[in-house]
């Protein structure tokens, strides 16, 4: 049994460690706890644990990606939003914390964090809080879903789910080509879109 365990925190790891809008890992892990019959709670625990080390990765090599793919006139303007975001103190943990309480995708956050050189110690902590608290009551809301559906996976492709994934890919595009430093130092809204090296 623990095995499928052990898949359930791989899945974890692999959906939260690429920098694109992929299911949200409560899915998988409600997947995986229906698919192989497993204890809630451990599913959770293991789960959130992936997810954490996923963005912890994501962090952490998301710097070196971004100095070869995108110029550097938009590394330095992800570096001021980095800087405004450490600057906030117990704000940022606050809004890092809701934000992932929210049905929204991180990956964003975790892109910016990383693109910023942020410690992911001034991410994860609030992180961790917002992902547990809201991927409980994602799986038990699966659970109780599915313990009472008739087909769980007719429902997989909804339009919420539609929605989810196109509001991370503007999320990200709206990250990419805003100038940033414009925008917060002269409230002027400027798109770049010669980002790339």
């Amino acid at each position: 049994m623990w095995f499928q365990y052990l898949v359930v925190f791989l899945c974890c790891v692999a959906v939260d460690i690429v920098p694109l809008p992929l299911p949200p890992a409560f899915v998988v892990m409600i997947f995986l706890q229906i698919y192989f019959n497993l204890s809630v709670w451990p599913v959770i625990v293991i789960g959130v644990a992936g997810s954490v080390l996923g963005r912890y990765m994501l962090t952490l090599y998301i710097p070196f990606v971004a100095k070869r793919i995108f110029n550097p006139a938009k590394n330095a303007d992800v570096q001021f939003l980095g800087k405004k975001l450490k600057t906030k103190g117990w704000k940022s943990q606050l809004f890092i914390l809701l934000y992932s309480l929210l049905p929204l995708p991180t990956t964003p956050l975790f892109i910016a964090g990383g693109m910023a050189n942020m410690k992911p110690g001034m991410i994860i902590p609030a992180f961790i809080a917002g992902k547990f608290t809201s991927d409980t009551l994602a799986v038990l809301m699966g659970e109780y879903a599915a313990a009472n559906a008739s087909s769980f996976l007719a429902g997989a492709i909804s339009w919420k789910s539609v929605t989810g994934f196109l509001l991370g890919l503007l999320l990200i595009t709206a990250f990419l080509f805003i100038d940033w430093r414009r925008l917060l130092q002269e409230r002027k809204l400027t798109l770049h879109f010669k980002i790339w090296r």
